[in-house]
């Protein structure tokens, strides 16, 4: 009997401990706690106790993997959308660990510091995630690790030495992270690699030597860095990886590729990409075919590569060719458009300095061909082959559009900026796959065909900027596939009949601008649903604004500008709209309530009858019944610079009694600084301005303490933080400040802060670059410098002992977002890496709300503002036109990278955020993105600022809730450009003959009356004078600037911008 009690304890025992969850259970459950959000409920609805276990006690939950032994061998949680913050440390207990897979969700964390203990781990995916912290050492004693990729996270600092220890790695990918330093030569050492992608990181220095040994290695891609110094040659000819892209660097040729670039690459090639660097040389290939191996794709675009192009007729294999944007001149290669044994598929060749004519496209493979913005001349081809996208577009070409009847594949067809004249055929190719079309800024004549509206699936047309004539087809309107119709500034007359029209138009953008229509505005276009856009401006429409127009609720674009309209304004326009102008109409009645937002300038001039109650305090237009076309009287801006006049004149008077009241007081003896015989004497840091002469000024402890009989009471509470120095918040500490509000001061004239009280810079500073390391106690015993003001906060410039020149902007109280949301959004521009892009460094997070510090490079000689504007205290010599023209090719290609690479606007734009670098007055664009950092108020108030100044684009000014875009962006530019061409400040009152206007309404009136020569600053006149290349690229630049600042939907994007001031 006690035999069979003693059996059934044990089974009893044996029951109860089997219901107790495993070690690998327990790893799991630890590492669900940090799951904030699972919208699938995938693992939170499965990864429980009381969920089944198989029969060896490996838990049978979702995504997780099970080996025979009954440990866990494999975790795979990718794209389920999982929020989390994890501690990937406590998965070190499964022992048995061979793979973990959590590819593309929203999961934060770091790489834990005892890597290593995941000793039997082969696979390791956190990709598409939001890790941080650098990489740490031990990561290098996983000798069994396969796969590894953390690409698209936050991993910050340099590669370590120790990753040679991956002795088994196959596949490596670290891209899309904040990587930095320079390429480890161990990387060199993983012999058994077939995959490496380091791209769009910040790694620096060049490329080291080995990647050319390693044998199994076939992709490569570097691309997205700042890796500088020669490109090997051996590097291409030796290795065997068949991808490899180096594009978006700082490479240079070696001297052994000037006389003759790309002298061979492997046979195993097939893809290389080498653009976007600094490239130079001629004679590519040599005329050698051996060059060029087996290649398939070659992209040498956006380089500085020149001299006459090889007919590649020998390039038996390459089906994608890229050699746009260099400085490649002579004749045009024909042989590359021909048929024979050629199977190229896509053909770019676009801005260069090509010559000749084009022949007949008699290729069968070829399908993409751009060669724009060349000199190419002659008639068009006629025959494009199998072309579907042919890019003609800024040439020479002549003569008419009857050789385009047999381009009957093309689906893509921009022919604009040419000399094209004639009419358009009316008997046309049958075009059943056209659905692009440009025909813009030719000289085109004769009326519309009916044949144009036969292509069925075509959705954008344009035909603006020629001499077209004639009635409006009211079919193009209707058109079931147009989407944008683009007929404005030519001649077309008329009235709009939309009388047989009930609907189904795809139309979302009409402009039928600068033309002659007239009649009345057809209640029909409350039928176009879709519209977005509609621009009837400067026409000679008459009658009332139907009330039909309100069904448009999409609509967020309006312009009825300078029309004959009469009568009331609906009072139910789209709540969506944005950009409005009616000015120069007979309007009457009452502006509606819901169309108040918008500046006085959206109804008036004109209008006379058009009351608007209550209008905006921010308003910048003058009153109804003034018959200027000026955005502002001149009377009232001359109001505007007076109140500034006496507001800084007050100041003054401000400034000089706070030092009368530091002269009848003792000096603070805390704060003292070393002359140059070693001896130390009293320094103190000036508010408002410094008397050198006498040495006597006043301390910010004047300002910030109160005191009786004393001014500072009346200094508001931001006042004060400016006056705290060397970035720390304690009072006893003292502003050093430049009143040439970026001159550098001596070393005499600089406060050195000794830093005594422990509350100084008390918070935590994060860097976003490894190659910098100092203390908050560093910095805040740095010297500081006042470089500028803003809406958001002061830049300082600040010298630490280590030598380090740093630019600290200390954003006001109140502008910056919440410390978790900052850090996230600051993480993300530590990747931002590119030479006409300042870097940022890292920021400061203080203990209290005004103490909000972001760190980047201290770039000297100053901002463009400095050397631009012809004023006293003006940097130097006036600007040259070589110097111009390069700093708005260097400030395009920035806004280029961060619209394309980082898909983030700029958002600030205006030229003291423009740095000009080294004697060779490289450009940089700085303060970008800070709307991504600030609350909504901050951003309204930067806006605003940007209003004030001259650089905000008109939708801006219309909304509500305005946030900055890429066409905000482009539109700043713009102005800044007529800033370089003209020498004067966008916020300046022009004097024209209308009384005073502004910088780009006197641009575009003189331009209008063909004096636009009158704009250019004089000091440019010697070398445009006589010089007609100089003559034609001011002209162009013109052109390109006013483009800039046309309304929204007429706007380029700043790629077509980049690409068209980079071919002057």
């Amino acid at each position: 009997m006690s035999i069979v009690r003693l059996v059934l304890v044990c089974f009893s025992f044996s029951a109860v401990f089997g219901q107790l969850p495993s070690r690998d259970s327990l790893s799991l459950l630890e590492f669900k706690k940090g799951i904030r959000h699972d919208p699938t409920g995938y693992v939170l609805g499965s990864w429980s106790n009381e969920s089944n276990k198989n029969v060896k006690g490996c838990p049978s939950w979702n995504g997780v993997i099970c080996g025979s032994s009954g440990d866990v061998i494999g975790i795979v949680l990718d794209n389920l959308g999982l929020s989390a913050d994890v501690d990937l440390s406590v998965l070190a207990n499964l022992t048995k660990l061979e793979k973990l897979s959590i590819a593309n969700n929203s999961i934060s964390g770091k790489l834990p510091e005892n890597i290593s203990s995941f000793k039997k781990l082969l696979h390791l995916d956190v990709s598409s995630n939001l890790f941080y912290s650098s990489l740490p050492s031990e990561i290098g004693k996983l000798p069994r690790l396969q796969s590894l990729s953390l690409a698209g996270n936050n991993f910050s600092g340099s590669i370590p030495d120790t990753i040679a220890g991956l002795t088994s790695i196959r596949s490596l990918d670290l891209s899309n992270n904040s990587l930095s330093g320079p390429l480890p030569l161990s990387l060199a050492r993983l012999e058994g690699l077939v995959y490496l992608n380091l791209s769009s990181n910040a790694f620096v220095k060049g490329i080291p030597k080995g990647f050319e040994m390693m044998s199994e290695l076939d992709v490569i891609d570097f691309h997205g860095n700042m890796l500088d110094g020669e490109l090997s040659p051996e590097l291409l000819l030796l290795t065997t990886a068949s991808y490899v892209d180096f594009s978006g660097n700082l490479l240079v040729s070696s001297a052994k590729d000037q006389e003759k670039f790309l002298r061979g690459v492997s046979p195993s090639m097939k893809h290389l990409n080498l653009s976007h660097n600094r490239f130079t040389g001629s004679n590519i290939g040599g005329g050698v075919p051996e060059a060029f191996g087996s290649l398939k794709v070659l992209d040498l675009s956006y380089n500085q590569l020149s001299g006459e192009l090889p007919g590649f007729s020998f390039v038996y294999d390459l089906e994608v060719l890229k050699l746009g944007s260099n400085m490649f001149t002579g004749s045009f290669p024909n042989g590359l458009l021909k048929g024979d044994s050629l199977v190229l598929t896509e053909l770019d060749l676009s801005c260069n300095n090509l010559s000749g004519s084009l022949s007949v496209i008699t290729s069968t493979t070829l399908q993409i061909l751009n060669v724009s913005s060349n000199v190419l001349s002659g008639e068009l081809p006629l025959s494009t082959g199998s072309c579907a996208v042919v890019d003609l577009s800024n040439n020479l070409l002549e003569g008419d559009l009857n050789r385009m009847l047999k381009w009957g594949n093309v689906e893509v067809v921009d022919l604009s900026q040419n000399r094209l004249g004639g009419s358009i055929p009316e008997v046309t190719a049958q075009f059943l796959r056209l659905h692009h079309l440009n025909l813009s800024h030719n000289s085109l004549n004769g009326s519309l065909p009916e044949a144009i509206t036969s292509f069925h699936k075509l959705v954008t047309l344009d035909l603006s900027f020629n001499q077209l004539d004639g009635p409006l087809l009211t079919t193009l309107l209707t058109s079931p596939t147009l989407a944008e119709l683009h007929l404005h500034s030519n001649k077309l007359s008329g009235g709009i009949d939309l009388s047989p029209f009930s609907g189904g138009s795809s139309l979302q953008i009409l402009d039928l601008s600068s033309n002659h229509l007239n009649g009345h505005f057809p209640e029909g276009f409350g039928l176009f649903s879709g519209l977005e856009v509609l621009n009837l401006g400067r026409n000679n429409l008459s009658g009332s604004v139907p009330a039909s127009i309100c069904n448009l609720t999409g609509l967020n674009s309006l312009d009825l500008s300078e029309n004959h309209l009469s009568g009331p304004l609906p009072s139910n326009l789209s709540s969506n709209l944005q950009s409005l102008n009616v000015s120069y109409n007979d309007l009457s009645g009452v502006v509606p309530e819901n169309l108040r937002r918008f500046p006085q300038s959206s109804f008036y001039p004109g209008n006379s009858q058009l009351q608007f109650p209550n209008p905006p305090s921010s308003s910048n237009a003058t009153t109804s019944g003034n018959g200027s076309r000026n955005h502002l009287s001149m009377a009232i801006k001359i109001a505007i610079i007076s109140a500034c006049v006496v507001s800084l004149i007050i100041l003054i008077l401000l400034a000089v009694f706070i030092l009368h009241k530091r002269k009848s007081r003792r000096r603070s003896p805390h704060v003292r600084s070393k002359d140059s015989r070693g001896l130390y004497s009293p320094s103190f840091s000036g508010f408002g301005g410094t008397d050198r002469a006498s040495g006597l000024v006043v301390s910010a402890e004047d300002v910030i303490t109160p005191q009786k009989g004393s001014i500072s009471d009346k200094v508001t509470p931001d006042e004060k933080t400016a006056a705290a120095t060397s970035f720390s918040s304690s009072k006893n500490s003292n502003l050093s400040w430049s009143p040439e509000s970026g001159d550098s001061f001596s070393a005499e004239n600089i406060s050195r802060l000794d830093v005594k009280s422990p509350e100084r810079l008390g918070g935590e500073l994060t860097f976003l670059d490894e190659m910098v390391s100092f203390t908050s106690e560093e910095l805040s015993r740095a010297p500081a410098e006042v470089l500028g003001r803003s809406s958001h906060g002061t830049s300082y410039k600040a010298s630490l002992d280590n030598g380090l020149l740093l630019t600290v902007k200390w954003l006001r109280e109140g502008v910056a977002k919440q410390r978790k949301e900052f850090a996230r959004e600051t993480k993300k521009f530590a990747n931002i890496r590119h030479p006409n892009v300042v870097g940022l460094r890292g920021y400061y997070w203080g203990p209290t709300q005004h103490e909000k510090l972001i760190l980047s490079d201290y770039i000297s000689p100053g901002n463009l503002a400095s050397f631009l504007y012809d004023r006293p205290g003006r940097k130097g010599a006036p600007l040259s036109w070589t110097q111009r023209l390069k700093i708005a090719v260097d400030v395009a290609r920035g806004l280029n990278y961060l619209h394309f690479d980082r898909a983030i606007p700029h958002g600030n734009l205006k030229p003291r955020n423009i740095l000009l670098d080294g004697p060779d007055l490289n450009a940089r664009v700085a303060d970008y993105c800070l709307h991504r950092l600030m609350t909504q108020s901050g951003t309204l108030e930067q806006i605003l600022d940007a209003g004030v100044l001259g650089y905000r684009a008109p939708e801006l000014a219309a909304s509500k809730k305005p946030v900055p875009t890429f066409k905000s962006d482009v539109y700043a530019f713009g102005v800044i450009m007529l800033e370089l061409l003209t020498g004067k400040s966008a916020g300046d009152v022009v004097s024209g003959e209308d009384g005073g206007v502004d910088l780009t309404d006197w641009v575009r009136v003189r331009v209008g009356q063909g004096r636009g020569a009158e704009c250019i600053e004089a000091a440019l006149g010697p070398e445009t004078s006589g010089n007609p290349a100089v003559e034609k690229g001011v002209k162009e630049v013109v052109s390109i600037a006013l483009r800039c600042i046309k309304s929204v939907s007429e706007r380029p994007g700043i790629k077509t911008v980049y690409e068209d001031l980079s071919s002057i």
